[in-house]
């Protein structure tokens, strides 16, 4: 690690994706941007198979809206994500009854939210207001500094996001972490890329659509199945040698 400036301390900051690593929502965010689009056109749509798993909301709502064929796609993406914002609060309940945690989720927030010298939020593709939902509706919202985090409303490209992420942490607590102090947790190709792009280092997790081999085709860090294993998520973050 290297120091932030002369006489601070080192600071590791971990980031977090949401959907297919910290929550399965049981598709419940899916049918809010699907609720969205037909109560902003006023109809459902007729293509409705937009890819989703790591991309950013800005990216997914332009893509659903031009493969319907609405022009002028970006002046509706406002009003969109206000519906979609509604459609997914109305949902909390439906995702908290048939959704779920990943696996080792609440633990792994726990203990690396205790360990000294490491600040933890998140790196979504969700817009602010729904990423919070999400987390919400399991209970973990407590478990992460939101307000450090790099979000869909943030930037459209999502390794933007850790920039945004970085500065947000310069300005709350006063400390610059380096690239190379960064690393982000996910479970998609695309948030390989992101990371890396960013100059961060990423663990990949198999709780999402991609097997183990495809994230290590992709280029991950570190793969893992899930994270039910404590001690090689910690050392894949490079914070087995903390001191707790």
């Amino acid at each position: 690690m290297r120091r932030s400036r002369p006489g601070r301390p080192d600071v590791h900051l971990v980031l977090w994706d949401i959907d297919g690593t910290l929550v399965n929502t049981a598709g419940q965010g899916r049918a809010a941007f699907m609720h969205a689009f037909e109560a902003v056109l006023g109809r459902p749509p007729a293509v409705d198979d937009v890819p989703m798993a790591g991309r950013t909301d800005p990216a997914i709502g332009l893509d659903l809206l031009e493969r319907n064929g609405v022009p002028g796609p970006e002046n509706l993406l406002p009003r969109m994500f206000e519906e979609m914002t509604a459609a997914l609060s109305q949902r909390r309940e439906l995702m908290a009854a048939h959704g779920h945690p990943q696996p080792g989720v609440r633990e792994a927030l726990i203990e690396i939210g205790n360990t000294p010298g490491v600040l933890q939020s998140l790196v979504t593709g969700n817009i602010e207001p729904n990423a919070k939902i999400k987390l919400a509706a399991f209970g973990l919202d407590p478990l992460v500094e939101l307000d450090l985090g790099g979000y869909g409303s943030d930037h459209g490209t999502r390794s933007e996001l850790v920039q945004v992420a970085r500065r947000k942490t310069l300005a709350k607590h006063d400390v610059r972490v380096h690239p190379a102090d960064t690393v982000l947790v996910g479970d998609t190709p695309l948030d390989v890329d992101a990371a890396h792009a960013a100059g961060a280092r990423i663990v990949a997790v198999a709780t999402g659509p991609y097997t183990a081999r495809e994230l290590e085709q992709a280029g991950a860090d570190t793969v893992l199945d899930d994270l039910t294993d404590l001690g090689a998520l910690l050392t894949g973050l490079g914070l087995d040698g903390a001191q707790r």
